[in-house]
C-alpha cells in the first residue's frame, strides 16, 4: 500500500485532475490512499473571504464565495460532462450553504477565532475531494471519499493542531482499512483534521503533505508520494538559480533540515511520521506521469558535492537583547529564555554571550509584547527584512576548511553576514544576510558548491540543440544555456 498526496497546483483544473487520475491509475496495483489538496490559491481566497467578513464587508466576502463556487461548479462540469456535474451539484451545494452562513455569521459577530478559522479553511480540501473523487470513478478508478476529520485526530490546538498518532491509527484502520481490503481507492482531503469531539482543526499551511506521512505512517505505507509541480528537491531554488539541478536521493535529516529553512517543496514537519516509520518519501512532479523526482530514505549515498542544497529562508527578524554591563548579569539568559516560553515562541538561530543574545524568527510570528517584556530586562533592537541561507550536507563538520570556503565565496559576492550559527547541527551551516541579498549570495555559492559538468560530448549536443536561430532583425540569438556554458569553460581554462 502506497499514500500519494497532490498539491494545490496538481488539482487546480480539469486538465491538471486529469493528470492525476492517469498517476494513481498507473499506481493501481499498489493499492494507493489518495491525499488532495485545496484547488491552486483556494485557502488564500478563504482566509481573505474570513478577513473581509470579519471586518463586517459581508459582501466582498461573498461575491468572493460567488467566484469560488463558479470555479468549482465550472471544473466539475470540464471534467464530469453537464449531466453528471448535475449529479455531484447538490454535494457541492452544501458545502457552499454552509460557508455562506459561516461568513454571514462571522460578518454579524465580527470575530474570527482560531476555531472559526479552521472551519473556515476546511472547505477548500472538502470541495476539492468531493470532485477528485468523482473523477476517479467516472475514469474507472475505484475511488471511495473519505472524510479526513474522521480519521485524522489532533489535540485541540487551532490553525496548527498536533496529531494523537495512536487515536488516529485505529481511526484508520477502521475507516480506511475495510476499503483498500476491497481495492477501492480511499480519497481525502488533506491538511484538515478534527478533536476527539469532531471539532474541526487544521495542521497548519502546507499540512496536506504533513496529513500524507500520518497516514503513511498509521498505515504502515510501504512508500509515501508527494506530487508537486517541480521534479523533486533541488539543489537550490531554480527561481534564484537556473543551474540548480534536481537530487535524485537524499537523507531524511538533510530533507528536513531543508524544509526547516526555506526549501518550499515539503512541509516541515512532513517527514517526522516517516522518520519514525523508516518509510521512504518520494517528491514526484505531476506535470511528469514519468516523473523519478527525488528519494528520500533514512540514509542516502554520500553526495559527490561538498553540499547536497542549499536553501534560503526570508521574512525573519533578527532580535538582539543586551544587558548592561553595570547591573548582575546572573539569570539574563534565563529571563530571556522564560519570555520566549511564555509567548511559546520557535527561534530559528541563538548567538549568546555572558551579557547578550541574538537570535532570530520569522517576522509575521514575533509577537510585540515579546519585545516589551525582553525591554524591560535589557536593551532591545530588532531588525527586519533578513534572511537565512543554509547549506545542507551529511558529516560537513569533519571536513577542513568547508566554513572557510563558504564565507570567503560570500565575501566575494560583496554580501554582509549577520550572524552565524555552525556547530549545533552536524549537517548545515546557517548563517543571515540582508533579504534583498539573498539572490547575488546564493547563485555565488551555488556556483562555487554545484559547478557546470565539464562535458565535451554535453557541451557539442548543447550547441546543437540550441543552434542559432534568425531573430526579425536578423540578427542571431543564441540560447542562454550555451552562453553560460561557455562563460564556465572560459573562466575554468583562465584558472
Amino acid at each position: 500500500m502506497i499514500v500519494m498526496k497532490f498539491g494545490g497546483t496538481s488539482v487546480e483544473s480539469a486538465e491538471a485532475i486529469e493528470r492525476v487520475a492517469k498517476i494513481v491509475a498507473s499506481r493501481q496495483r499498489r493499492s494507493p490512499v489518495v491525499v488532495v489538496s485545496a484547488m491552486a490559491k483556494v485557502t488564500d481566497q478563504l482566509v481573505a473571504m474570513g478577513q473581509k467578513a470579519a471586518l463586517a464587508d459581508c459582501d466582498s466576502a461573498l461575491q468572493s464565495l460567488k467566484a469560488l463556487r463558479q470555479r468549482h461548479h465550472y471544473t466539475a462540469s470540464e471534467l464530469l460532462g453537464k449531466k453528471r456535474a448535475a449529479t455531484l451539484a447538490p454535494k457541492l451545494e452544501a458545502r457552499f450553504a454552509e460557508l455562506e452562513n459561516f461568513l454571514r455569521g462571522l460578518a454579524a459577530v465580527r470575530e474570527l477565532t482560531p476555531r472559526g478559522n479552521d472551519f473556515l479553511l476546511s472547505f477548500g480540501e472538502l470541495l476539492s475531494s468531493v470532485i477528485v473523487a468523482d473523477a476517479f470513478m467516472l475514469r474507472g478508478l475505484n475511488a471511495a471519499w473519505v472524510d479526513s476529520r474522521e480519521c485524522l485526530i489532533t489535540d485541540a490546538t487551532h490553525t496548527r493542531a498536533v496529531p494523537q498518532l495512536e487515536m488516529t491509527r485505529t481511526r484508520c484502520k477502521k475507516k480506511i482499512g475495510p476499503l483498500l481490503a476491497k481495492g477501492r481507492i480511499p480519497l481525502l482531503g488533506g491538511f484538515i483534521a478534527a478533536t476527539t469531539n469532531g471539532v474541526p482543526t487544521t495542521l497548519g499551511r502546507g499540512g496536506s503533505d504533513y496529513s500524507a506521512a500520518i497516514l503513511g505512517a498509521a498505515l504502515d505505507a510501504e512508500s509515501i508520494e508527494i506530487w508537486t509541480d517541480v521534479e523533486g528537491m533541488m539543489t537550490t531554488d531554480p527561481r534564484l538559480c537556473p543551474d540548480a539541478r534536481t537530487i535524485k536521493q537524499i537523507s531524511f535529516n538533510e530533507a528536513a533540515e531543508l524544509a526547516y529553512f526555506g526549501a518550499k517543496v515539503l512541509h516541515p514537519a512532513t517527514l517526522l511520521p516517516a522518520i519514525h516509520k523508516n518509510i521512504p518519501v518520494y517528491v514526484l512532479n505531476s506535470r511528469n506521469l514519468n516523473s523519478t523526482g527525488t528519494e528520500i530514505t533514512a540514509q542516502a549515498p554520500p553526495s559527490k558535492d561538498t553540499f547536497r542544497a542549499i536553501t534560503a529562508k526570508t521574512g525573519i527578524s533578527i532580535v538582539n537583547v543586551v544587558a548592561s554591563r553595570g547591573i548582575m548579569v546572573h539569570g539574563f539568559l534565563r529571563s530571556v529564555f522564560e519570555a520566549l516560553d511564555r509567548h511559546s515562541t520557535s527561534v530559528d538561530i541563538v548567538a549568546i554571550s555572558e551579557v547578550s543574545m541574538s537570535f532570530t524568527m520569522e517576522t509575521k510570528r514575533l509577537p510585540k509584547v515579546l519585545l516589551g517584556e525582553l525591554g524591560e530586562i535589557a536593551d532591545v533592537t530588532c531588525d527586519d527584512q533578513q534572511a537565512i541561507i543554509c547549506l545542507v550536507g551529511e558529516d560537513i563538520h569533519g571536513k577542513p576548511g568547508i566554513a572557510a570556503s563558504v564565507f570567503n565565496t560570500v565575501a566575494e559576492s560583496s554580501v554582509n553576514i549577520r550572524m552565524i550559527s555552525q556547530g549545533a547541527s552536524e549537517i548545515n551551516i546557517s548563517f543571515v544576510v540582508q533579504e534583498s541579498d539573498v539572490p547575488k549570495a546564493v547563485r555565488h555559492l551555488h556556483d562555487h558548491f554545484f559547478p557546470a559538468k565539464q562535458n565535451s560530448r554535453d557541451d557539442r549536443e548543447a550547441v546543437k540543440a540550441n543552434s542559432p536561430k534568425q531573430n526579425r532583425n536578423g540578427s542571431h540569438v543564441v540560447r542562454k544555456a550555451v552562453r553560460t556554458k561557455y562563460k564556465a569553460s572560459k573562466a575554468a581554462g583562465a584558472n
